[in-house]
């Protein structure tokens, strides 16, 4: 147990490091975004929102170490800034993940229910519905995509974003941190993670293929411990902690939000007005396939969690 004095210099640190970071990472992006360069903004971005992420992290479970009036509206400026950057990063992988699902989908095309089953009029026309769905996929996603990298090329540029930018850079040479013992601190968030653990329904997810994750309306708890891990991992970076135990069960939780987001995507291209029976269809296999995928994640969590519990 380091001294009060001592906590209060890791957390300093951990935050003027990471504020370093994003600014770092700021310079990169204007450089590469100057020079054309995609590959090196698209990275510094990603750059940006991890220091983000992490100042926000210790800014919420280190709370009573600072300053709140500066802290809070700091941290909720970061979260602002963070989601905005992750949406083009996500459209593309949930593109990505979507069409790969697509084209195994596309490798086993069985007929269309309903049809008739003779000269191989079910084969080419679950195909041709398999192909129409992943265009559809394709054209909504790269919209979106399209639409959350203009929001973000316009945030950075905006106002509001430059004086995100002045707050971090001060906080990279100042944190007004008071002093606390961020041991304690680091303690309630793992307990709050243990808390949300055993709220889940882990006795089901257990049970391979137990039909609980077919469907949407249950995520959002799950969703949550996602968030109270990566709480928990940012503060064992502050206080040194060891948190590899349970990097299997995180991944479990990315796979499993990753999942849960493709299956609603699918879910909403199969809203399209007017689509053939055959697209729909093929978008509701894609569903259905995703939110199995969501079961297996919570099966994997399970175990993983169970094979490295943190104590409450």
């Amino acid at each position: 147990m380091t001294g009060v004095g001592n906590g209060q210099a890791l957390l300093a640190g951990h935050l003027h490091t990471h504020a370093a970071e994003f600014l770092r990472a700021l310079r990169r992006h204007r450089e590469g975004s100057d020079a054309t360069d995609p590959v090196q903004a698209a990275r510094s971005t990603l750059d940006m929102r991890r220091a983000a992420r992490r100042i926000g992290g210790a800014l919420h479970t280190f709370r009573p170490m600072t300053d709140q009036t500066w802290g809070d509206p700091l941290r909720a400026e970061l979260a602002w800034l963070s989601g905005l950057l992750a949406r083009e990063h996500a459209c593309a992988a949930r593109l990505s993940r979507l069409l790969e699902a697509m084209e195994r989908l596309g490798a086993a095309t069985g007929p269309v229910p309903g049809q008739r089953e003779e000269a191989g009029a079910p084969s080419r026309e679950s195909a041709l519905g398999v192909a129409r769905a992943a265009a559809l996929l394709d054209r909504q996603l790269t919209l979106a995509r399209t639409r959350a990298h203009s929001a973000a090329l316009q945030a950075l540029g905006s106002s509001r974003f430059h004086a995100l930018a002045d707050a971090v850079a001060l906080l990279a040479s100042d944190a007004p941190v008071v002093p606390g013992d961020p041991y304690e601190h680091a303690a309630r968030a793992t307990h709050r993670l243990a808390e949300a653990v055993a709220a889940l329904p882990l006795g089901l997810a257990g049970r391979p293929y137990n039909a609980q994750a077919v469907h949407e309306g249950q995520d959002s708890p799950w969703h949550h411990v996602r968030l109270l891990l990566r709480l928990h991992r940012y503060a064992a970076e502050v206080t040194g902690g060891d948190t590899s135990a349970l990097a299997d069960a995180g991944r479990a939780l990315d796979r499993h939000r990753d999942a849960a987001e493709a299956a609603s995507a699918a879910a909403a291209a199969a809203r399209t007005a007017r689509i053939a029976p055959a697209t729909a269809y093929a978008l509701g296999v894609l569903h259905s396939s995703q939110r199995h995928e969501v079961e297996a994640a919570r099966f994997a969590f399970q175990r993983q969690w169970r094979q490295a519990v943190v104590p409450g």
